[in-house]
């Protein structure tokens, strides 16, 4: 069984998820997954990590994300990027803004959530959002496969303003997608900063939930 197996999408104030073995909580601002232990007691204790970076169309945000986090992260993460309701298509002034930072957008593609969601995938250990509550975008919440074995991955909201839906001239979409990418960029540099190997996994979740409010 796949992440669509049991049924349909819901959708619940502007939140995006598939029914399957674990449900949502509320939590002080909005909708958060509720984790099991993503690392036993302490957050670390590995040599290499995976981050997906979800949102709706993943033609712009994840996929910088995605391509930041592969140059600035390597070899310890591995990065990949989704969407719930994929576009099929990577926005060109996303690559313009990732080739102008030097940053490499070899094999970037858009691609449904679905692929991650398989047996065979990769297991993730952190699962990022960068859709745009503010801007009453509909937010894909991660649930893993059912049949999934081990711990489930940490989650946290780092929502950005989508350029994609930005019009105007030359000049006004270029600031917009430099702006996201500037936002993504220091989000990711503070993750990569953390002390994974140290860290207790209730003080992970605090810091991860705090850079996205950065």
């Amino acid at each position: 069984m796949g992440l669509l197996a049991a049924g349909k999408a819901l959708t619940t104030e502007g939140t995006e998820f598939h029914r399957g073995k674990s449900s949502p909580t509320q939590a002080k601002g909005g909708l958060e997954w509720a984790t099991s232990e993503v690392f036993n007691n302490r957050a670390g204790m590995k040599e290499h990590y995976n981050v997906l970076f979800l949102c709706t169309g993943n033609s712009a945000r994840s996929i910088m994300a995605e391509a930041i986090l592969n140059f600035k992260g390597k070899p310890r993460f591995t990065a990949y990027s989704a969407g719930s309701h994929p576009s099929g298509v990577v926005r060109p002034e996303a690559l313009a803004r990732l080739e102008a930072a030097h940053v490499p957008t070899d094999n970037l593609r858009s691609k449904s959530w679905d692929e991650f969601a398989a047996p065979d995938a990769p297991k993730l250990d952190f699962v990022f959002t960068v859709c745009d509550n503010a801007a009453k975008e509909v937010c894909p919440i991660w649930f893993p496969h059912e049949k999934a074995a081990g711990p489930e991955p940490m989650t946290a909201h780092w929502g950005v303003p989508d350029p994609a839906t930005v019009r105007g001239s030359a000049q006004e979409v270029e600031r917009a997608y430099r702006e996201a990418f500037t936002i993504l960029e220091r989000r990711i540099g503070l993750f990569l900063s953390l002390p994974l190997a140290s860290i207790d996994k209730l003080a992970l979740k605090k810091e991860v939930d705090k850079i996205g409010q950065q």
